[in-house]
């Protein structure tokens, strides 16, 4: 029986902005940017989550870290509920949830030598570990994630994009976390380099059984990584499946236009294949639409759908939430 790390719970996470405008912008508004997310997460498996600029993706991941306090519902780890914890019993848990970010040489400290950067979080966590031993461990983690350990000295400015992803990661890795939240780690980086860190990810994790949510716009690159897929549009879980399922099956009309634009590698298939263009603008979080919030870019829409939010559906761990599905 696989084991459940993690399990979210009609998880909604909401941010306070200022409204009006000039001088007049004094009025308050909560605005939801995640709205009752429901999901597991099981070892050694990797939930993909894709969806347009702005759908809450990111959100969704800084509220997984902690990093987002204004939220409702619960993220169980292991059992317990992460917003019940005190500060030593996060930093315990925190250990085991890693991040890697989505512009590799942003989230490197310019100051910092890589040595610096990769023993950090040994330091915060592991205060009384010696130098040689945090030099031992850098330097095997480098290794590992394919740098030179002979390279520890240097700065972030002297790598290309991809080795300072591979310094993301390894120092992502270098408290032997049970899970990484991957927040698009490839987007910035060239074709052929986003292939070599998903392939390192994939042989990190069939190596240790480490767990990921990978976020990205690109489906191609999820179907490459991802045990299961989490569709999201406004906030909203829109669909959610195995890959296979997903990808053969694919239930939601707006997960039906986000496949459409996947490249297809037979020439012949993909000059005729029908691309399933949205029409309209992305909704404001701040004002969502009535019902279901695709309504209005969706071509199946109707009356039902202004009026009423639909509910998740399905069997065989295929869910969607969509009236029009079978009609």
């Amino acid at each position: 029986m696989k084991e459940l790390l993690l399990e979210v719970k009609d998880l909604s996470v909401f941010y306070t902005i200022k409204s009006g405008e000039g001088f007049f912008q004094n009025k308050k508004i909560k605005m939801k940017a995640v709205n009752k997310i429901n999901f597991k997460l099981y070892k050694g498996e990797t939930l993909g989550i894709v969806g347009e600029s702005g759908c809450g993706k990111s959100t969704l991941a800084k509220a997984l870290l902690g990093l987002n306090k204004d939220l409702s519902g619960s993220i169980v780890w292991l059992g317990k509920n992460i917003e019940k914890q005190g500060k030593q019993e996060w930093k315990n848990t925190r250990k085991d949830i890693q991040m890697i970010f989505q512009d590799p040489l942003a989230s490197l400290n310019p100051r910092m030598t890589i040595g610096d950067i990769i023993a950090e979080p040994l330091k915060i966590h592991f205060p009384n570990m010696n130098s040689k031993e945090l030099k031992e461990k850098v330097q095997q983690m480098m290794q590992k994630v394919g740098l030179l350990p002979n390279l520890i000295n240097r700065y972030p400015h002297e790598f290309s994009g991809g080795q300072c992803q591979r310094i993301g990661i390894a120092r992502a890795l270098i408290l032997e976390p049970k899970l990484i939240v991957c927040d698009e780690p490839v987007s910035a980086l060239d074709v052929s380099i986003q292939a070599q860190v998903v392939n390192l990810l994939k042989n990190l994790q069939e190596q240790t059984q480490l767990s990921l949510i990978f976020i990205a716009h690109d489906l191609s690159i999820v179907k490459h990584i991802s045990d299961r897929v989490l569709v999201m549009y406004l906030g909203n879980l829109v669909e959610i499946a195995n890959y296979e399922q997903i990808y053969n099956e694919t239930k939601h009309p707006y997960t039906k236009a986000l496949m459409s634009a996947v490249p297809i590698p037979d020439p012949k298939v993909e000059k005729n294949k029908k691309i399933q263009l949205l029409e309209g603008e992305l909704p404001s979080p701040i004002n969502p639409p009535s019902g279901c919030v695709f309504r209005t870019r969706c071509p199946l829409a109707d009356e039902e759908c202004a009026k009423n939010i639909p509910m998740l559906q399905g069997e065989n761990e295929h869910f969607y939430a969509c009236f029009k599905v079978n009609d």
